[in-house]
């Protein structure tokens, strides 16, 4: 059985509503998923890798997801402002959504087994068609534009 992203109405970092996955930009989306603070090396590998593919494939963009328990959300300004002022850059803030969830069905759904790394899906639709863990190497960045490629 295919899995299927969880729907999550959201905010992202430019205080824009999102309804993830639905409102994604792209045909395909790729989607990281963190979990705690010091990951961000994680997601900073896969960044110009991605930035070069989103270039090159119209279609394609991806996404930034801190994922936070639903407890956090009376924190949201105070989180969600940390974020936005360490981030210039005003495209990396909106793709950048703070997911506030049950995160033990937010693991289930994906079958995530525990938040020790990032997680990275291709989304097709909500559908997730690919997906890798941890930090970007050129091997894991071949399996992903073959995903891809076979996605379209």
């Amino acid at each position: 059985m295919a899995l299927t992203f969880p729907i999550i109405l959201a905010e992202n970092l430019e205080k824009q509503k999102v309804e993830v996955p639905k409102d994604f930009r792209g045909k395909l989306n790729v989607v990281i998923v963190a979990f705690k603070q010091d990951q961000i090396g994680l997601l900073a590998s896969w960044e110009p890798f991605l930035k070069e593919l989103t270039q090159s494939i119209p279609d394609l963009a991806f996404y930034e997801l801190p994922t936070l328990n639903s407890s956090y959300s009376l924190l949201r300004w105070w989180i969600d402002g940390g974020m936005r002022s360490g981030i210039r850059d005003k495209e990396a803030r909106e793709r950048t959504i703070t997911l506030y969830t049950d995160k033990r069905a937010f693991k289930r759904q994906l079958k995530i087994p525990n938040e020790s790394t990032t997680y990275l899906f291709l989304l097709k639709g909500g559908e997730v068609v690919w997906r890798t863990d941890g930090e970007y190497t050129e091997e894991k960045g071949k399996d992903l534009a073959t995903a891809i490629r076979e996605s379209r």
